[in-house]
């Protein structure tokens, strides 16, 4: 593995953080997530065209970069040092892995295109909190009770009578920037119980029958919403016959590097934040930095975020360790936010002091995407650590680094 960057990384990563170093600060990214989007559509055409980050996953033959994994994680680690709302990780990250997995010819083309020039914003909406599982980060998405499991609940879909239509009917309650994408691809039963199966539909925006509302949610950046289907008219994604657990599953691992890297940027920055205060704020006389027991913390937050930083990098090499890797580096930003917010002292304290930005995207990516525990418990059963084979094939990182 050779962890240097190149030049063109090099240079992406200048300009993205200077861009964003301009265009968003606390301030710009908390009026940012108030306005009806939810992000700052000037800017999210900026660096979709400039940049071309949500092609960054698309192939050169539908208009995109063509460009692998690192590359976009590497993009997520500056968006996340800024805590960037748009809606790149929702696209890039979840929906355009599976439109290039599952799709057909026709649908490649026609909806790759827009989606890698930023024209085009897509969301994945399964039913209730169970993105993590659909994405088969912390148990296996085969059986299916992640979306209903057949019974009544979840999201169900039926054949229409025109050919080739379906009819969609359920919530999905925690869509992932669901209110203002403009199309979504919902997980739905199919089939009944006795033969039911997931499969992937996309629904349009301006469907019959689809009511969207915006969630209240801790982490504004993170905008969520509540998707309800009302016999909406859906078109299948790619084959009947498709194995839609393990696209779902393949993406998954790739989301979480990305979902590390943009982990250990913010967890990066905070802590870059939390050395410049204790360095300028005086007590007794001296720098609160200068004192033993700060400088001491703040040795063992920086090992923390380079250990993560590290287990990313790797991830983004080899998504195999994906779940790991996210799980080590939520645990870093949520451990550095925590640090944050007690070593800022008083004003730290305030609701809205900008350290807490960091402490709700911790805790919001870990609801949304963990526990940590679990996500370390499900790596630790596909390596067949706790007896039994390596799940799919899987063989231990150690066995592979000796290798």
């Amino acid at each position: 593995m050779d962890a240097a960057f190149t030049a063109e990384q090099d240079e992406m990563r200048r300009t993205l953080r200077e861009i964003l170093g301009k265009r968003c600060g606390p301030d710009e990214v908390k009026a940012a997530v108030r306005t009806a989007a939810g992000y700052d559509l000037e800017l999210w055409q900026q660096l979709s065209r400039r940049l071309g980050l949500p092609g960054l996953a698309v192939a050169e033959e539908y208009g995109g970069v063509g460009c692998a994994p690192a590359d976009l994680a590497l993009a997520c680690e500056e968006t996340g040092r800024a805590l960037l709302p748009s809606p790149l990780l929702a696209t890039a990250a979840l929906a355009v892995p599976l439109v290039t997995a599952l799709g057909t010819a026709a649908q490649r083309a026609a909806l790759l295109p827009p989606l890698a020039t930023g024209g085009l914003t897509a969301a994945l909406a399964v039913p209730g909190p169970a993105l993590a599982t659909a994405l088969a980060l912390t148990g296996d998405n085969t059986p299916g009770e992640w979306a209903g499991g057949g019974r009544a609940g979840g999201i169900q879909a039926r054949a229409g009578t025109a050919p080739d239509g379906w009819r969609l009917y359920g919530e999905a309650a925690q869509v992932l920037d669901g209110h203002s994408a403009g199309l979504l691809l919902v997980a739905a039963h199919t089939g009944g119980f006795a033969r039911s199966r997931i499969l992937l539909f996309l629904v349009r925006e301006d469907a019959p029958g689809l009511v969207r509302t915006r969630q209240t949610t801790l982490d504004e950046t993170r905008p969520q919403a509540r998707v309800q289907l009302r016999d909406v008219p859906a078109e299948l994604l790619g084959d009947p016959e498709g194995d839609v657990p393990g696209a779902l599953a393949a993406t998954g691992r790739t989301a979480a590097a990305v979902l590390a890297s943009e982990a250990v940027g913010a967890a990066g920055q905070a802590l870059a934040r939390t050395v410049e205060y204790v360095r300028g704020r005086e007590q007794f006389g001296r720098a609160i930095g200068s004192f033993q027991a700060v400088k001491h913390r703040l040795a063992d937050l920086y090992v923390q975020v380079q250990a993560a930083r590290s287990a990313a990098c790797y991830a983004a090499w080899d998504p195999e360790q994906g779940g790991l890797a996210l799980a080590q580096a939520l645990e870093a930003l949520r451990t550095t936010a925590g640090e944050a917010i007690q070593l800022h002292g008083g004003i730290g304290f305030t609701w809205e002091h900008d350290a807490h930005l960091y402490f709700k995207r911790a805790a919001a990516d870990e609801l949304l995407f963990g526990p940590v525990h679990r996500l370390r418990a499900h790596a630790a059963d596909r390596a067949g650590l706790f007896g039994g084979p390596p799940d799919r094939g899987h063989r231990p990182i150690l066995e592979r680094v000796a290798v």
